[in-house]
């Protein structure tokens, strides 16, 4: 029995590519008392609305987290939360560096207030890779969120309200994945851009990312950092499989752009613990009496990066991933 089954929940950033692949996820597996998409693009929400059922539990609220107010309504009766809305392009955070921190940070904290002011009982907040040791504004406003909703944790009343955080790589099937650039580029025979031949990055499908959040649902007791245990992928294998004759074109690293990417950095190593599909990054400080002591402690300076990681996607993977179609 799903945890979904007759409860109110709420996808901020609803229309993006994790909300909407999401929303169909819970009425796949789950009977929900309601379900609304809450998002700020009126275009989407009706390319998306056409997609389900009528007749189904679905509420569609047009608005932005950045309006506290609008939260508040929105937040009505809710049991949870799944808040996946923000910006996320690398190089427009840099030019546009207050606009991700409106949105990241001050709507992150829009969010908590409005969902304790609420009485919402669990809340999952969509954390990235780039959150880990940021080099960029993108991943230190995600960052400084990810902070935000674990310390949140503090100030419900009994704990009536709990706050965790999931974090992932690369979505394959996601609006910004490389995976349907490099096709089209192979497609029209075009020279395929790499920054570096040695570049590797964590892949995840939209179907596994659902299934984690829906997991952490289940075991989460507030504080808790989940990193799902996923397989890495060289940058030029993925072109091998998509074209084996493409020609490459080196063109260095981008601002804010990693070599390789990381989930769990060294200095958080003393705190996170492994299990067999996930590890767990429990609180620096937990003053509501979260207790980490789960799982396997991980070895001292540990780190989870796309370049050591034990689990490397194959040849024969990544074609069958190219051949579900399902980012074409």
């Amino acid at each position: 029995m799903s945890i979904f089954n007759n409860k109110s929940i709420l996808v901020t950033g609803g229309t993006g590519s994790f909300g909407s692949y999401f929303a169909h996820y819970i009425l796949k597996i789950s009977n929900p008392k309601r379900l609304a998409i809450f998002s700020r693009d009126e275009l989407k929400q009706s390319e998306l609305k056409n997609k389900f059922d009528p007749n189904r539990s679905l509420r569609w609220f047009l608005g932005d987290i950045r309006d506290k107010d609008r939260l508040k309504i929105a937040l009505q009766d809710v049991d949870f939360v799944i808040h996946a809305a923000a910006l996320k392009q690398v190089d427009t955070g840099e030019y546009n560096p207050m606009e991700f921190i409106k949105t990241n940070v001050i709507g992150s904290q829009n969010l908590i207030e409005s969902a304790l002011e609420a009485g919402v009982e669990k809340i999952v907040a969509l954390s990235t890779d780039k959150a880990s040791s940021p080099i960029n504004l993108y991943g230190a406003t995600k960052l400084t969120a990810d902070k935000l909703f674990i310390a949140a944790n503090n100030y419900g009343k009994s704990r009536e309200c709990i706050f965790s955080v999931v974090r992932y790589g690369n979505v394959i099937g996601s609006r910004g994945s490389v995976i349907p650039y490099f096709v089209k580029l192979s497609r029209d025979q075009q020279p395929l851009p790499v920054t570096d031949l040695r570049m590797t990055r964590f892949w995840i499908t939209l179907e596994q990312a659902s299934k984690f959040v829906e997991e952490s649902f289940e075991v989460m007791r507030g504080g808790e950092l989940f990193v799902p245990r996923i397989p890495s992928l060289k940058i030029v294998d993925l072109i091998n499989v998509i074209s084996p004759n493409a020609e490459i074109k080196v063109i260095g690293l981008r601002p804010g752009e990693k070599l390789h990417e990381e989930m769990i950095s060294q200095d958080d190593s003393w705190r996170t613990s492994k299990f067999p599909n996930k590890y767990v990054v429990a609180p620096v400080f937990a003053e509501w009496g979260y207790d980490g002591k789960v799982g396997e402690q991980v070895p001292e300076f540990f780190t989870y990066r796309s370049d050591n990681n034990d689990q490397w996607l194959q040849e024969q993977e990544i074609q069958n991933v190219i051949n579900t179609n399902q980012y074409l």
